[in-house]
Protein backbone atom coordinates (compact mmCIF):
# COMPACT_ATOMS: atom_id res chain seq x y z
CA UNK A 1 0.00 0.00 0.00
CA UNK A 2 2.69 2.51 0.44
CA UNK A 3 3.71 2.07 -3.25
CA UNK A 4 0.49 3.30 -3.91
CA UNK A 5 0.54 6.08 -2.40
CA UNK A 6 3.85 7.42 -3.18
CA UNK A 7 2.65 6.61 -6.35
CA UNK A 8 -0.32 8.63 -5.94
CA UNK A 9 1.40 11.87 -4.54
CA UNK A 10 3.58 11.67 -7.51
CA UNK A 11 0.15 12.17 -9.71
CA UNK A 12 -1.29 15.01 -7.52
CA UNK A 13 1.98 16.48 -7.70
CA UNK A 14 1.87 16.72 -11.61
CA UNK A 15 -2.18 17.27 -11.06
CA UNK A 16 -0.77 20.35 -9.56
CA UNK A 17 1.61 21.66 -12.40
CA UNK A 18 0.58 24.80 -14.30
CA UNK A 19 0.46 23.18 -17.46
CA UNK A 20 -1.53 20.05 -16.68
CA UNK A 21 -4.28 20.79 -18.91
CA UNK A 22 -2.42 21.71 -21.84
CA UNK A 23 -2.81 17.80 -23.12
CA UNK A 24 -6.50 17.04 -22.13
CA UNK A 25 -5.60 13.67 -23.72
CA UNK A 26 -2.79 12.88 -21.17
CA UNK A 27 -4.68 14.78 -18.48
CA UNK A 28 -7.58 12.65 -18.62
CA UNK A 29 -5.21 9.57 -18.30
CA UNK A 30 -3.63 11.20 -15.28
CA UNK A 31 -6.62 11.19 -13.40
CA UNK A 32 -8.03 8.04 -14.36
CA UNK A 33 -4.95 6.51 -12.94
CA UNK A 34 -5.09 9.05 -9.58
CA UNK A 35 -8.64 7.91 -8.78
CA UNK A 36 -7.67 4.12 -9.17
CA UNK A 37 -5.01 4.71 -6.85
CA UNK A 38 -7.36 6.56 -4.42
CA UNK A 39 -9.88 3.85 -4.70
CA UNK A 40 -7.28 1.27 -2.60
CA UNK A 41 -5.61 4.13 -0.66
CA UNK A 42 -8.76 6.10 0.93
CA UNK A 43 -10.55 2.70 2.26
CA UNK A 44 -7.38 1.38 3.61
CA UNK A 45 -6.27 4.52 5.82
CA UNK A 46 -10.18 4.81 6.77
CA UNK A 47 -9.93 1.17 8.11
CA UNK A 48 -6.55 1.39 9.63
CA UNK A 49 -7.60 4.50 11.13
CA UNK A 50 -11.38 2.95 12.52
CA UNK A 51 -8.95 0.26 13.47
CA UNK A 52 -6.41 1.79 15.56
CA UNK A 53 -9.22 4.16 17.54
CA UNK A 54 -10.99 0.64 17.98
CA UNK A 55 -8.01 -0.75 19.31
CA UNK A 56 -7.09 1.74 21.50
CA UNK A 57 -9.80 2.45 23.34
CA UNK A 58 -10.64 -1.34 23.90
CA UNK A 59 -8.53 -2.02 27.10
CA UNK A 60 -10.10 1.44 28.64
CA UNK A 61 -13.16 0.25 27.75
CA UNK A 62 -12.46 -3.47 29.69
CA UNK A 63 -11.00 -1.57 32.74
CA UNK A 64 -13.84 0.36 33.04
CA UNK A 65 -16.04 -2.93 32.97
CA UNK A 66 -18.45 -1.27 30.51
CA UNK A 67 -20.14 -4.63 28.61
CA UNK A 68 -22.15 -2.60 26.16
CA UNK A 69 -19.39 -0.57 24.98
CA UNK A 70 -17.05 -3.15 24.72
CA UNK A 71 -19.90 -5.36 22.46
CA UNK A 72 -19.46 -2.43 20.40
CA UNK A 73 -15.82 -1.87 19.71
CA UNK A 74 -15.74 -5.38 19.20
CA UNK A 75 -18.42 -4.77 17.04
CA UNK A 76 -16.24 -2.21 14.98
CA UNK A 77 -13.16 -4.31 14.95
CA UNK A 78 -15.37 -7.16 12.89
CA UNK A 79 -16.42 -4.84 10.72
CA UNK A 80 -13.56 -3.36 9.95
CA UNK A 81 -11.74 -7.28 9.09
CA UNK A 82 -14.54 -8.45 6.98
CA UNK A 83 -14.27 -4.45 5.52
CA UNK A 84 -10.50 -5.32 4.36
CA UNK A 85 -11.35 -9.12 3.72
CA UNK A 86 -13.37 -6.96 0.94
CA UNK A 87 -10.17 -4.30 -0.21
CA UNK A 88 -8.08 -8.13 -0.43
CA UNK A 89 -10.02 -9.13 -2.63
CA UNK A 90 -10.25 -6.79 -5.05
CA UNK A 91 -6.22 -6.37 -4.28
CA UNK A 92 -6.60 -10.09 -6.98
CA UNK A 93 -8.31 -7.87 -9.51
CA UNK A 94 -5.18 -7.33 -10.85
CA UNK A 95 -6.24 -8.73 -14.75
CA UNK A 96 -6.19 -6.00 -17.75
CA UNK A 97 -10.00 -5.89 -17.77
CA UNK A 98 -11.33 -6.18 -14.38
CA UNK A 99 -11.37 -2.58 -13.41
CA UNK A 100 -13.60 -1.94 -16.34
CA UNK A 101 -17.52 -1.72 -16.53
CA UNK A 102 -19.13 -4.81 -18.36
CA UNK A 103 -21.75 -6.18 -19.97
CA UNK A 104 -23.90 -9.06 -18.32
CA UNK A 105 -25.75 -11.26 -20.83
CA UNK A 106 -28.24 -14.18 -19.26
CA UNK A 107 -29.84 -16.37 -22.30
CA UNK A 108 -32.50 -19.33 -21.16
CA UNK A 109 -31.19 -22.84 -22.10
CA UNK A 110 -33.09 -25.92 -21.64
CA UNK A 111 -36.77 -25.83 -19.89
CA UNK A 112 -38.75 -24.03 -21.93
CA UNK A 113 -41.09 -21.09 -20.18
CA UNK A 114 -39.77 -22.14 -16.85
CA UNK A 115 -36.45 -21.64 -18.28
CA UNK A 116 -37.14 -17.99 -19.23
CA UNK A 117 -38.83 -17.78 -15.71
CA UNK A 118 -35.72 -18.44 -14.20
CA UNK A 119 -33.90 -15.97 -16.68
CA UNK A 120 -35.88 -13.39 -15.12
CA UNK A 121 -35.12 -13.90 -11.46
CA UNK A 122 -31.41 -14.33 -12.17
CA UNK A 123 -31.75 -10.62 -13.92
CA UNK A 124 -33.09 -9.47 -10.72
CA UNK A 125 -30.44 -10.87 -8.61
CA UNK A 126 -27.54 -9.56 -10.67
CA UNK A 127 -29.40 -5.99 -10.55
CA UNK A 128 -29.85 -6.14 -7.08
CA UNK A 129 -26.30 -7.48 -6.42
CA UNK A 130 -24.96 -4.59 -8.48
CA UNK A 131 -27.04 -1.83 -6.58
CA UNK A 132 -25.60 -2.97 -3.01
CA UNK A 133 -22.41 -2.49 -4.55
CA UNK A 134 -23.40 0.74 -5.06
CA UNK A 135 -23.02 0.43 -9.04
CA UNK A 136 -25.94 1.35 -11.57
CA UNK A 137 -26.94 -1.07 -13.98
CA UNK A 138 -29.16 -0.85 -17.15
CA UNK A 139 -31.25 -3.06 -19.34
CA UNK A 140 -29.45 -3.02 -23.17
CA UNK A 141 -31.40 -5.34 -24.33
CA UNK A 142 -34.16 -8.00 -23.84
CA UNK A 143 -36.14 -10.42 -25.45
CA UNK A 144 -39.61 -11.81 -23.70
CA UNK A 145 -40.35 -15.28 -23.60
CA UNK A 146 -43.39 -16.52 -25.07
CA UNK A 147 -45.30 -17.22 -22.08
CA UNK A 148 -43.57 -15.58 -19.51
CA UNK A 149 -39.88 -14.53 -18.44
CA UNK A 150 -37.28 -13.80 -20.69
CA UNK A 151 -35.91 -15.49 -23.13
CA UNK A 152 -32.81 -13.12 -23.04
CA UNK A 153 -31.54 -9.78 -21.89
CA UNK A 154 -28.33 -7.94 -21.73
CA UNK A 155 -27.14 -5.07 -18.99
CA UNK A 156 -24.65 -3.40 -18.89
CA UNK A 157 -23.35 -2.59 -14.69
CA UNK A 158 -21.35 0.58 -14.37
CA UNK A 159 -19.19 0.43 -11.02
CA UNK A 160 -15.51 0.04 -9.98
CA UNK A 161 -13.87 -3.45 -10.92
CA UNK A 162 -17.52 -4.45 -12.47
CA UNK A 163 -15.98 -7.09 -15.10
CA UNK A 164 -13.47 -8.36 -12.47
CA UNK A 165 -16.29 -9.10 -9.84
CA UNK A 166 -19.08 -10.21 -12.46
CA UNK A 167 -16.47 -12.51 -14.66
CA UNK A 168 -17.40 -15.23 -12.01
CA UNK A 169 -20.75 -15.53 -12.37
CA UNK A 170 -20.10 -16.65 -16.44
CA UNK A 171 -21.47 -20.27 -16.66
CA UNK A 172 -24.59 -22.38 -16.75
CA UNK A 173 -26.98 -21.82 -13.67
CA UNK A 174 -29.37 -24.58 -12.75
CA UNK A 175 -33.06 -24.55 -11.00
CA UNK A 176 -34.42 -27.02 -9.29
CA UNK A 177 -38.06 -26.09 -7.68
CA UNK A 178 -41.89 -26.71 -7.96
CA UNK A 179 -42.96 -25.11 -11.05
CA UNK A 180 -45.50 -22.19 -11.00
CA UNK A 181 -46.42 -23.33 -13.98
CA UNK A 182 -47.47 -26.88 -13.68
CA UNK A 183 -51.01 -27.06 -12.37
CA UNK A 184 -49.97 -30.97 -11.31
CA UNK A 185 -46.86 -29.16 -8.81
CA UNK A 186 -44.24 -31.37 -10.19
CA UNK A 187 -40.74 -30.56 -9.42
CA UNK A 188 -38.60 -28.90 -13.22
CA UNK A 189 -35.30 -28.82 -13.79
CA UNK A 190 -34.21 -25.25 -15.37
CA UNK A 191 -31.08 -23.63 -16.92
CA UNK A 192 -29.84 -20.46 -18.15
CA UNK A 193 -26.19 -19.31 -19.43
CA UNK A 194 -24.48 -16.31 -18.52
CA UNK A 195 -22.15 -14.71 -20.05
CA UNK A 196 -19.97 -11.26 -19.05
CA UNK A 197 -17.88 -9.29 -21.13
CA UNK A 198 -16.07 -5.65 -20.03
CA UNK A 199 -16.86 -2.51 -21.90
CA UNK A 200 -14.23 -1.43 -23.65
CA UNK A 201 -13.06 2.64 -23.81
CA UNK A 202 -12.92 4.64 -26.84
CA UNK A 203 -9.10 4.70 -26.58
CA UNK A 204 -9.31 0.74 -27.44
CA UNK A 205 -8.44 -0.30 -31.23
CA UNK A 206 -10.50 -2.78 -32.27
CA UNK A 207 -9.95 -4.00 -36.13
CA UNK A 208 -13.33 -4.63 -37.51
CA UNK A 209 -13.04 -5.23 -41.27
CA UNK A 210 -16.52 -4.91 -43.02
CA UNK A 211 -16.11 -7.95 -44.54
CA UNK A 212 -15.98 -9.73 -41.41
CA UNK A 213 -19.38 -8.15 -40.37
CA UNK A 214 -22.86 -9.43 -41.29
CA UNK A 215 -25.73 -6.83 -40.37
CA UNK A 216 -29.61 -8.44 -40.48
CA UNK A 217 -32.23 -5.91 -39.44
CA UNK A 218 -35.51 -7.46 -37.92
CA UNK A 219 -39.00 -6.41 -36.59
CA UNK A 220 -38.43 -6.20 -33.08
CA UNK A 221 -40.52 -7.80 -30.45
CA UNK A 222 -41.73 -6.75 -26.58
CA UNK A 223 -42.25 -3.73 -25.27
CA UNK A 224 -41.80 -0.67 -27.21
CA UNK A 225 -45.31 0.33 -28.51
CA UNK A 226 -46.58 0.22 -32.83
CA UNK A 227 -43.68 1.80 -33.54
CA UNK A 228 -41.24 -1.11 -32.57
CA UNK A 229 -43.62 -3.41 -34.26
CA UNK A 230 -43.95 -1.79 -37.20
CA UNK A 231 -40.40 -1.13 -38.14
CA UNK A 232 -37.42 -3.21 -38.50
CA UNK A 233 -35.11 -1.56 -35.57
CA UNK A 234 -33.68 -4.67 -34.33
CA UNK A 235 -29.98 -4.96 -34.93
CA UNK A 236 -27.82 -8.60 -35.57
CA UNK A 237 -24.24 -8.67 -35.91
CA UNK A 238 -22.48 -11.50 -37.08
CA UNK A 239 -18.77 -11.76 -36.34
CA UNK A 240 -17.74 -14.41 -39.35
CA UNK A 241 -14.05 -14.86 -38.09
CA UNK A 242 -14.93 -15.48 -34.55
CA UNK A 243 -18.55 -16.75 -34.94
CA UNK A 244 -19.51 -14.12 -32.24
CA UNK A 245 -23.07 -12.61 -32.69
CA UNK A 246 -24.56 -10.11 -30.62
CA UNK A 247 -28.41 -8.58 -31.11
CA UNK A 248 -30.13 -5.39 -29.77
CA UNK A 249 -33.67 -4.29 -30.14
CA UNK A 250 -34.07 -2.12 -27.03
CA UNK A 251 -33.89 0.93 -28.51
CA UNK A 252 -36.60 2.84 -30.94
CA UNK A 253 -33.93 3.69 -33.41
CA UNK A 254 -32.18 1.19 -36.01
CA UNK A 255 -29.16 3.23 -35.82
CA UNK A 256 -28.77 3.60 -31.96
CA UNK A 257 -29.43 -0.32 -32.06
CA UNK A 258 -26.64 -0.41 -34.58
CA UNK A 259 -24.34 1.67 -32.07
CA UNK A 260 -25.18 -0.70 -28.94
CA UNK A 261 -24.43 -3.70 -31.16
CA UNK A 262 -20.98 -2.86 -32.48
CA UNK A 263 -19.73 -1.79 -28.15
CA UNK A 264 -20.81 -5.21 -27.81
CA UNK A 265 -19.19 -6.95 -30.67
CA UNK A 266 -15.84 -4.73 -29.54
CA UNK A 267 -15.81 -5.43 -26.03
CA UNK A 268 -16.41 -9.28 -27.12
CA UNK A 269 -13.67 -9.16 -29.27
CA UNK A 270 -11.37 -7.55 -27.04
CA UNK A 271 -11.73 -9.88 -24.20
CA UNK A 272 -11.14 -12.93 -26.63
CA UNK A 273 -8.24 -11.23 -27.55
CA UNK A 274 -7.07 -10.26 -24.23
CA UNK A 275 -8.15 -13.61 -22.82
CA UNK A 276 -6.13 -15.80 -25.13
CA UNK A 277 -3.15 -13.70 -24.73
CA UNK A 278 -3.00 -14.25 -21.10
CA UNK A 279 -3.72 -18.29 -21.69
CA UNK A 280 -0.59 -17.98 -23.87
CA UNK A 281 1.52 -15.81 -21.45
CA UNK A 282 0.58 -18.82 -18.54
CA UNK A 283 1.65 -21.34 -20.99
CA UNK A 284 5.25 -20.31 -21.53
CA UNK A 285 5.42 -19.29 -17.44
CA UNK A 286 4.46 -23.24 -16.62
CA UNK A 287 1.54 -22.26 -15.13
CA UNK A 288 -0.95 -24.99 -15.88
CA UNK A 289 -3.90 -23.30 -13.58
CA UNK A 290 -6.53 -22.82 -16.15
CA UNK A 291 -10.38 -21.46 -15.63
CA UNK A 292 -12.54 -23.66 -17.68
CA UNK A 293 -16.20 -23.06 -18.01
CA UNK A 294 -17.64 -25.98 -17.55
CA UNK A 295 -21.42 -26.32 -18.99
CA UNK A 296 -22.84 -25.61 -14.93
CA UNK A 297 -21.56 -23.85 -12.57
CA UNK A 298 -23.87 -23.15 -9.71
CA UNK A 299 -27.00 -25.32 -8.79
CA UNK A 300 -30.14 -23.34 -6.94
CA UNK A 301 -31.98 -25.93 -5.32
CA UNK A 302 -35.43 -24.58 -3.60
CA UNK A 303 -37.52 -28.02 -3.13
CA UNK A 304 -37.40 -30.33 -1.64
CA UNK A 305 -34.73 -28.61 0.33
CA UNK A 306 -32.77 -25.24 -0.10
CA UNK A 307 -29.80 -24.87 -1.22
CA UNK A 308 -27.38 -23.10 -3.62
CA UNK A 309 -23.90 -24.39 -4.13
CA UNK A 310 -20.98 -23.66 -6.90
CA UNK A 311 -19.90 -26.80 -8.53
CA UNK A 312 -15.99 -24.87 -8.79
CA UNK A 313 -15.29 -23.45 -5.47
CA UNK A 314 -18.05 -25.99 -3.42
CA UNK A 315 -19.27 -22.99 -1.76
CA UNK A 316 -22.47 -23.20 -0.19
CA UNK A 317 -25.71 -21.84 1.28
CA UNK A 318 -29.08 -22.24 2.12
CA UNK A 319 -29.89 -18.88 2.50
CA UNK A 320 -31.27 -18.90 -0.93
CA UNK A 321 -33.64 -16.05 -0.89
CA UNK A 322 -30.94 -13.67 0.16
CA UNK A 323 -28.91 -15.21 -2.98
CA UNK A 324 -31.90 -14.45 -4.96
CA UNK A 325 -31.88 -10.96 -3.56
CA UNK A 326 -28.56 -10.13 -4.71
CA UNK A 327 -26.35 -11.69 -1.71
CA UNK A 328 -23.88 -13.67 -3.78
CA UNK A 329 -20.32 -11.93 -2.71
CA UNK A 330 -19.58 -15.14 -0.89
CA UNK A 331 -19.94 -16.86 -4.40
CA UNK A 332 -17.80 -14.54 -6.34
CA UNK A 333 -15.32 -14.10 -3.27
CA UNK A 334 -14.32 -17.92 -2.89
CA UNK A 335 -14.23 -17.79 -6.60
CA UNK A 336 -11.62 -14.79 -6.72
CA UNK A 337 -9.80 -16.64 -3.70
CA UNK A 338 -9.40 -19.88 -5.78
CA UNK A 339 -9.12 -18.45 -9.52
CA UNK A 340 -8.20 -14.77 -8.98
Amino acid sequence: MAQKETELAKLEELMGEGSFWENQEEAQKVISQSNDLKAWTIPYKNLKERFESAEGVLPEAAEMGDDEFIAELLGELDHVEKELESLEIRRMLGGELDNKNCYLQINSGAGGTEACDWVAMLSRMYQRWASRQGWKSEVVDALDGEVAGIKSITMKIEGQFAYGHAKAEKGVHRLVRISPFDSNARRHTSFASVDVSPEITDDIEIELRPEDIRVDTYRASGAGGQHVNKTDSAVRITHAPSGIVVTCQSQRSQVQNRETCMRLLRSQLYEKEVLEREEKIRSLSGDKKKIEWGSQIRNYVFQPYTLVKDTRTKYETGAIQSVMDGEIDEFINAYLKEFG
